[in-house]
């Protein structure tokens, strides 16, 4: 008794804790418009303001003692740890509501002892300072209700569509027994589960008095009505922004965990709110089916911002961020990797392989023969600026090989990209896997004509007194080499360019017709994976569509995928006054025949092939000046 009322002591002695502000983190776009509150929403609810409904149900499921303890329900503890022992594993907790509402505000949900230890010292804290209904109020008010909600008012609204003074028995029901696995039990995630859930709540009613037999008994006997929606913000893909920004947030040294747990933040982030709702609207109107999957981002190449971004079709059915979390094979994507390398060591525009099936004997003994798509093959030599236009697999395969693979995994390193790539011969084809930011990072050197940059989402943290606590500051180093880099951006825009028809066709050349920007454009694929990215100087937009369960892609995949792509970078730059890359001085261009890179004088054929001054080959030289002097005559 002398320690437990020295511990006491100690608390009531010690300074008051911040309860109106902890746990609180505000996040707003790149205009600097309010898009999220975590721990509370835009309204905090005053206990008499929430349902006498919702209460009772709390209480009676979470803490039935509640009013009578100071902090700690000692018999619930004892029945607990017996029940624990009995069976030999954790079948019932002890967390009083105070507890839970320390959890909330300042703690992680480690289960350590010194975390036990601080939750004990702040619970003491918190039930000397505060009464009762002022813990209950904040304890309601940061609750994580699932799909985003946290806290009370933002729960009614979502799932109800009401205030939290409106709902009603069966509603305060559902909403109370969330809390114990707010993924699994709230009814837009899995409905059956949550009434499961819901009936626990009602028979604890039930046994503390709260309600009467006759009531109990007419509870859900019909279907609840679930709104499902947030007024001020629908869009279905925004909670995965939002998970990376607390990523970002937690990576970041200047702000320590401690202080992202006690809250109080304000997040200034990259988002365009108007990018993010395109991007979406464009995704879903061109989704192929229900099962499909897709991550995509939006990044200005000027500053590294990501402008908006999804990790899956719809955030209420899967918090899977798979622009963050997942690595799948890239596919074809790969190949700019490969052909920047080439031209880095002495390879051109113009170079030529023969495009015809081949088996190559590998160091090893084994042998590899790589196959075209629809094994549709030129038969013929080929250039560089064809292969990539074409994505032929045996002339990307043969430029690996004459290389060496490790002059491709240095260049993608270069750019940025952190994962491990094999050191194959098939890797030009894409059979390692990325993850799409990692991904998007090398392209965005791509597009920034060599200079490495992050990509990031934050742009300033404040405290809520206006305190600039962390600012992100721009920061480039030229990577790659300025005039191959403009080389490969032209070369890159050959894929919607039709004078490379051939054997097959330009694989973005379907889209072609939409653009009223020039891009740099790689599509990719494999039998489970579609990839698409491209850019110019002013934005970049890459997407990846998939199934999880990695079930094949269909040729409407490919196609869907492609139409939200392209109103996607076409809406990016819609507002801006953009043009292509300059033409750097040491850099020339000469006309020539698309796919063999020869001069004619066929102009459906004719493709500007690029070249640093004096890498040109000199037949090519004295070629064209021979037929500009013989079309010179014959237009005398």
């Amino acid at each position: 008794m002398v320690i437990i009322i020295g511990l006491y002591t100690y608390a009531y002695l010690s300074p008051k804790l911040d309860i109106k502000t902890s746990g609180s983190l505000y996040l707003y776009d790149n205009n600097n418009e309010l898009v999220y509150q975590g721990s509370r929403n835009n309204e905090w609810a005053n206990l008499e303001d929430i349902s006498d409904y919702l209460i009772d149900a709390t209480i009676a499921v979470e803490d039935k003692n509640f009013y009578k303890h100071n902090g700690f329900d000692y018999l619930r503890i004892i029945k607990a740890m017996y029940l624990n022992i009995k069976s030999g594993t954790i079948v019932q907790g002890a967390s009083t509501i105070s507890q839970q509402y320390i959890k909330n505000l300042y703690l992680d949900f480690d289960q350590t002892w010194e975390r036990k230890i601080e939750e004990a010292f702040l619970t003491l804290e918190l039930e000397v300072h505060y009464e009762k209904d002022e813990i209950l109020e904040g304890y309601l008010n940061t609750i994580n209700y699932g799909q985003g909600n946290m806290g009370i008012v933002s729960a009614a609204e979502y799932y109800f569509n009401k205030k939290p003074s409106e709902l009603t028995l069966e509603e305060s029901i559902i909403l109370a027994g969330i809390s114990k696995n707010p993924a699994r039990y709230n009814p837009v995630s899995d409905y059956d589960a949550c009434i499961a859930r819901a009936k626990v709540v009602a028979k604890s009613m039930l046994n503390n008095e709260y309600i009467n037999e006759e009531t109990y008994n007419s509870l859900f006997q019909k279907k609840i009505e679930i709104y499902g929606q947030n007024k001020s913000n629908n869009l279905q893909m925004l909670m995965y922004f939002q998970d990376a920004v607390m990523d970002e947030l937690s990576s970041i040294s200047e702000i320590p965990e401690s202080l992202v747990n006690a809250g109080g933040l304000k997040i200034y982030t990259t988002l365009d709110m108007d990018m993010q709702t395109n991007l979406e609207e464009n995704i879903l109107e061109n989704r192929p089916d229900n099962e499909i999957q897709v991550a995509s981002v939006v990044v200005d190449p000027n500053t590294g911002a990501i402008r908006a971004l999804t990790g899956g079709m719809d955030y209420a059915k899967s918090q899977y961020n798979r622009a963050t979390e997942s690595k799948r094979q890239v596919g074809s994507t790969m190949k700019p990797f490969l052909y920047y390398a080439a031209l880095e060591n002495n390879m051109t525009m113009s170079s030529t392989f023969s495009s015809e099936p081949t088996t190559f004997t590998l160091a090893n003994g084994q042998t590899y023969s790589p196959q075209n798509a629809d094994e549709l093959y030129a038969n013929k030599e080929i250039t560089m600026a064809a292969a990539l236009a074409l994505s032929d697999n045996v002339y990307a395969v043969k430029t690996n090989l004459f290389l060496g693979v490790d002059k491709m995994i240095e260049i993608a390193h270069r750019t940025g990209i952190e994962a491990n790539l094999d050191e194959v011969t098939s890797l030009p084809l894409g059979t390692s896997e990325i993850n799409l930011l990692d991904f998007a990072t090398g392209y965005t050197t791509f597009a920034t004509g060599g200079y490495k940059k992050d990509l990031y989402f934050i742009e300033k943290v404040e405290d809520l007194e206006g305190n600039v606590l962390y600012e992100h500051k721009q920061e480039k180093k030229l990577v790659l080499n300025p005039n191959y880099t403009y080389i490969l951006n032209e070369m890159m825009n050959t894929t919607s360019n039709d004078a490379f028809v051939d054997y097959t066709t330009p694989t973005a050349l379907t889209i072609a017709s939409q653009f009223t920007n020039k891009y740099a454009i790689k599509t990719g694929s494999t039998n489970t994976d579609f990839w698409i990215v491209g850019y110019n100087k002013d934005a970049l937009v890459m997407t990846w569509m998939g199934y999880d369960d990695n079930q094949n892609i269909t040729s409407k995949v490919r196609t869907n995928s492609k139409k939200a792509w392209v109103k996607t970078i076409e809406y990016a730059l819609k507002d801006i006054d953009t043009s292509w890359y300059e033409t750097p001085e040491n850099v020339v261009a000469i006309p020539l025949d698309a796919i063999t890179g020869t001069v004619t004088t066929d102009n459906n054929k004719v493709a500007l092939y690029y070249y640093v001054k004096g890498s040109e080959p000199s037949i090519l030289n004295e070629q064209y000046v021979s037929s500009e002097s013989g079309n010179e005559k014959n237009t005398e």
